[in-house]
């Protein structure tokens, strides 16, 4: 049972709990494996994090494999049931979220498919030796050279995000003698209630073909999508050689925890696919829903089970299929961070510490300690982008009594730089002393950079006691070696 003192610190947002004692917190936060050991060290996968940090070095992600896996096997299994016996499912892993070829096994072995946004995803992938059939390709901007490589791949799906890509993919697939498979992503101005840079289905952004028809289109009581640049993109999809339609696709945004949005994109979506029936006699065979689900980043968030999640999905999407008397389609669903974002922990060195003074909102002064680590938005950038939230818990040794509200910054030459914005932290933290923070295996490594040219920190994975690197740590001798004047030494 967590213990907490007195009351709040006035400059704590209201759901940061003040803590002296961190374990309820790495229940709900922490890989399913993680636990402390006799001497107070978490333990994730088998391995105290003393031991990480000596053997790879700080900052350092680690990705709990069983927890990766068995938040895989979670989607798989609870999609699989909700939506039986009148359809399957596919649930497709997002590389953008974190991909190595490690990362894209697990996720095949597990029964999963495999997303990809770039070539250079779409190469990691194939590297992985991952069946093609089961990748698909995004991007609102795909080159050339991205797309003709998917196509000689084979690879399953390619999701065409506009009229313009729909014909340069026709137009490529013809020169390549072969039949591209495409979904088109559509925009079914759906609010989704996250941060306005990860919402993806409201008109006024740069993915996917609107069902809103344009202002000058011809009204149509039977088909509300007629002159529509989506209702456009299905008929040349229809019409053209070198495209096989397969269906349609949406994606409402990311860190989503309200179940109506992709209730409501469900049957609009539908909907468009009775009106294709209607007008051309086609019943389209696939619908990819997205996902994007949220996860626990601070004690705040109350994810879903998947199992609660495809439960209502599925009603809905039977509902509106049966409303349109059709059947129900091929399911594709995208869980997104969900699989590999809580399965990941960033450990970090405690260097300076300082208190400021802070006025306080009743115009009283405050203290709040800095606690400045290793790493900052180089390994973890969300903050700076979303300014996202985050917890974290001292690590390296068991620790009871008086916290302080702590603010956990980077090293990096900039005042957004802060990794935790609030937490708190026992007073005793120390220089050299081991923090985590949890739910980073998600677009923290994919986002990472070299900011004041740091190098970017190595990806371990932990399973039965044991640690593997995943992707080794970068060293100033590799981003030397891309500078001419350094290279021209040798």
């Amino acid at each position: 049972m967590t213990e907490t003192v007195a009351g709040p610190h006035p400059l704590a947002p209201e759901w940061l709990r003040p803590l002296t004692d961190s374990a309820a917190l790495e229940d709900k936060l922490f890989p399913a494996d993680a636990h402390r050991d006799e001497q107070g060290r978490l333990v994730l996968g088998g391995v105290d994090v003393e031991t990480l940090a000596a053997q790879h070095g700080t900052p350092l992600y680690v990705i709990s494999e069983d927890d990766f896996r068995s938040r895989a096997r979670a989607f798989v299994e609870a999609f699989s049931e909700a939506f039986a016996p009148e359809t399957d499912v596919d649930v497709f892993y997002a590389g953008k979220a974190f991909l190595s070829t490690h990362a894209a096994r697990w996720a095949t072995e597990e029964g999963l498919c495999v997303d990809t946004a770039s070539g250079g995803e779409l190469a990691v992938a194939l590297a992985a030796e991952v069946e093609p059939a089961r990748i698909g390709l995004h991007g609102n901007n795909k080159s050339d050279a991205e797309i003709v490589r998917a196509l000689k791949a084979g690879i399953g799906r390619i999701i065409a995000d506009s009229l313009d890509e729909l014909a340069r993919i026709d137009q490529l697939a013809r020169s390549a003698g072969v039949t591209a498979p495409v979904m088109l992503r559509l925009t079914p101005g759906v609010h989704a209630s996250t941060h306005e840079y990860i919402a993806t289905a409201h008109e006024d952004q740069k993915f996917g073909l609107s069902l809103t028809p344009s202002s000058d289109a011809d009204t149509d009581q039977e088909n509300p999508y007629a002159g529509s640049p989506a209702w456009s993109a299905v008929e040349h999809a229809l019409a053209a050689e070198h495209i096989e339609l397969r269906g349609l696709h949406c994606h409402i945004g990311s860190q989503i925890f309200e179940p109506e949005g992709f209730e409501v994109a469900a049957a609009k979506l539908i909907g468009l696919l009775g009106r294709v029936r209607a007008r051309h006699g086609v019943e389209l065979p696939e619908l990819d829903l997205g996902g994007g689900h949220g996860i626990a980043y601070t004690e705040a968030d109350s994810p879903r089970h998947p199992r609660q999640i495809a439960q209502a999905l599925a009603g809905a999407v039977r509902t509106a299929c049966d409303a349109e008397g059709i059947e129900v389609p091929r399911i594709s669903i995208e869980p997104g961070r969900a699989i590999v974002g809580p399965a990941g922990v960033t450990l970090y060195r405690v260097g300076v510490q300082k208190d400021v003074q802070v006025d306080g909102p009743s115009g009283q002064t405050l203290s709040r300690r800095y606690v400045a680590v290793d790493g900052g938005m180089s390994d973890n950038a969300r903050g700076v982008l979303y300014d996202a939230d985050y917890s974290a818990v001292l690590a390296g040794r068991k620790v009871t009594g008086n916290h302080v509200l702590s603010r956990i910054v980077g090293k990096h030459c900039e005042s957004g730089d802060i990794v935790v914005r609030d937490v708190y932290l026992p007073t005793t933290t120390a220089r050299d002393d081991l923090l985590a923070v949890p739910a980073t295996g998600a677009y923290c490594h994919s986002l990472s950079s070299n900011y004041n040219l740091l190098a970017r920190p190595a990806v371990v994975a932990v399973k039965d006691g044991a640690s593997r690197v995943l992707i080794r740590r970068e060293t100033e001798e590799q981003m030397l070696r891309r500078d001419t004047g350094f290279a021209a030494q040798d």
